[in-house]
């Protein structure tokens, strides 16, 4: 019942390249949830609830339009918007859970499938530090969703950092999970690469003695994450890196591709959607 869901054990690294280079790394976790699988999964494990407060639970709101709504109804409609119909088809969200209520997630992937369970689609969630939420949607190009293989590009559209300008474009790149997870995500200027970022990790089987096992390995994780963000944020700024401002945010908070976009990487940007 749960072969679709898991945890991923591993790490989150960043290499900023200029003005001054940064790196960091850190110990996490997320887990990978078939949305349609949530309600039985709360129901077999006593250390993780939906909606309601435990050791690590998935709340509704802390993603989507955060009202609580429909989430497989809201990434059904986005892909659709974007010329892709999964049709049934199993939607699997990587994403950090609430640990003891409390929740931060930087960036929350879903992995759209068609019913033949090949990957069709992804939606990059991105959450700042603000609590400003925007989702970029991307359909895979016919030979990528048949290899499993994530090549795409998006104009930013989120202001995450204050350390970073928005005339930036992403470029992501992976695999479907499996075994092993892994995401890569460049950030793009005019003068080439400014910051890369990976998220890597192992798979481990859902159960209460896991579940547990993963909390002790990482207490109060979420939380960590907010204090690193502003740690890190801290060094940037004794190292003299400029800040920016903050603009509007966008019209609509999601970017919506209508075909697939590969990005390109090293000094080149990618090439912006119409």
């Amino acid at each position: 019942m749960t072969e679709a869901s898991a945890l991923y054990i591993g790490e989150v690294t960043h290499r900023r390249l200029r003005p001054r280079e940064h790196r960091l790394r850190y110990r996490v976790f997320w887990m990978l949830l078939d949305l349609d699988q949530i309600d039985d999964i709360d129901r077999k494990l006593k250390l993780f609830s939906r909606n309601r407060f435990n050791l690590l639970s998935f709340h509704d709101r802390d993603h989507g339009l955060g009202d609580g709504s429909a989430l497989r109804d809201r990434i059904e409609d986005l892909v659709s918007r974007a010329g892709v119909e999964i049709a049934g088809g199993a939607v699997r969200l990587m994403t950090m859970p609430r640990v003891l209520g409390f929740v931060f997630n930087p960036i929350s992937l879903y992995y759209c499938s068609g019913p033949d369970g090949v990957l069709k689609a992804m939606v990059y969630e991105v959450t700042s530090t603000f609590g400003v939420r925007h989702a970029y949607v991307i359909p895979l190009s016919a030979e990528d969703a048949r290899r499993g293989l994530i090549r795409q590009g998006a104009a930013k559209a989120l202001y995450v950092s204050p350390f970073m300008g928005m005339d930036m474009d992403y470029a992501f790149r992976g695999h479907a999970p499996g075994e092993c997870m892994d995401m890569t995500v460049d950030g793009l200027d005019d003068e080439g690469l400014l910051i890369t970022a990976q998220m890597r990790g192992g798979r481990r089987d859902l159960s209460d003695a896991q579940v547990l096992r993963t909390a002790l390995a990482f207490p109060f994780l979420t939380l960590k994450v907010v204090a690193a963000i502003h740690w890190e944020a801290l060094k940037l700024w004794i190292k003299g890196v400029r800040l920016t401002r903050q603009p509007p945010p966008a019209a609509e908070p999601v970017s919506i591709q209508r075909g697939p976009v590969e990005a390109r990487t090293g000094s080149s940007r990618t090439d912006r959607a119409a």
